[in-house]
């Protein structure tokens, strides 16, 4: 185990440079002088442009740009927005709140999602199983801003269950009802995934002479059955908490959300380059470090998977 995870680490590390590199040039290396973008239509002096493009080494070479920007992340430093606040800061502020909302929102997907499509798969071609088909099915045909605005106005306005916007701080009960809408379209395709993966892992042997052993269902269905069916559920669910992450602009938009995707669409809009490629590169070892565990929790899902020393 302890060699695959160096092996993985490894692997990590060409595809953390290629991105990064990806993320610096796409944001960089366009035409423009985004120093000057930052004063609309006035025309600053010449020292002041010549100031800021030396603070942020805009006078060097791209790639002499790119590796300073790699040896200052290697050492912690995100670097400094525009607006002169370091990017650290504004991600401190920022992360936390993201990482609720998507915690809460994997919660909601995961525990609504699996229990559906365990039903479903058990009672396939049944009444129940036909109402989560067509249920899942119209929840991924709508898009997340129209379901957004219909909580807000049901649940938010007309039953008054949840505020309709996140106040500040971004408290939990807030943030309830923006995971609830997050959650929906992924509830559709995780109760789809647990219910086929069923269907299948029930029609396996090993579940067949458990059940001509004489064990009951009771013990057949969570342990047999659903342990060995969630394999595709949990890569679905790493890959969604990082989709989270960074994709919930729309979201964090509507109801307020002082949280990562807001923060990164604004800096796009204002052209603050450097914090768009800090954000960018942190969510990209957010991405390796969940897939990297996600591998690590097969072996313990399905206990026929073992990693090769």
């Amino acid at each position: 185990m302890a060699g695959y995870i160096v092996r993985r680490v490894l692997q990590a590390i060409p595809v953390l440079l290629g991105t990064t590199f990806l993320i610096y040039f796409m944001v960089f290396a366009m035409p423009g002088d985004p120093i000057v973008a930052l004063f609309g239509d006035k025309t600053p002096p010449p020292q002041v442009i010549e100031q800021l493009r030396a603070r942020y080494h805009f006078d060097q070479p791209f790639i002499v740009q790119y590796f300073i920007f790699l040896g200052n992340i290697f050492r912690g430093d995100l670097g400094v927005a525009f607006s002169g606040q370091p990017v650290s800061e504004i991600l401190g502020a920022t992360f936390p709140v993201t990482l609720r909302l998507a915690a809460l929102a994997v919660f909601f997907e995961m525990v609504a999602g699996i229990s559906v499509g365990l039903i479903s798969g058990l009672r396939k071609g049944g009444i129940f199983d036909a109402s989560a088909l067509v249920m899942s099915l119209i929840l991924i045909s709508l898009p997340i801003f129209v379901v957004a605005f219909v909580a807000q106005f049901i649940f938010g306005i007309q039953l008054a269950w949840f505020r309709t916007t996140v106040g500040s701080g971004a408290p939990i009960q807030d943030l309830i009802l923006p995971a609830i809408v997050l959650a929906t379209i992924s509830f559709a395709q995780i109760s789809r995934l647990t219910r086929a993966s069923v269907i299948d892992t029930e029609g396996q042997d090993f579940v067949r002479t458990a059940a001509s052993k004489g064990l009951p269902r009771t013990r057949i269905v969570p342990v047999h059955i659903l342990r060995n069916s969630l394999i595709p559920v949990v890569t679905y669910l790493a890959v969604d908490f990082g989709t989270l992450m960074v994709g919930a602009t729309v979201t964090e938009g509507i109801f307020n959300v002082p949280g990562v995707g807001r923060t990164l669409y604004q800096a796009i809009i204002r052209g603050e380059g450097p914090t768009v490629v800090a954000f960018v590169t942190i969510m990209v070892l957010i991405y390796l470090v969940v897939n990297l565990l996600v591998d690590l929790l097969y072996a313990v899902l399905d206990p026929r998977i073992r990693y090769a020393k």
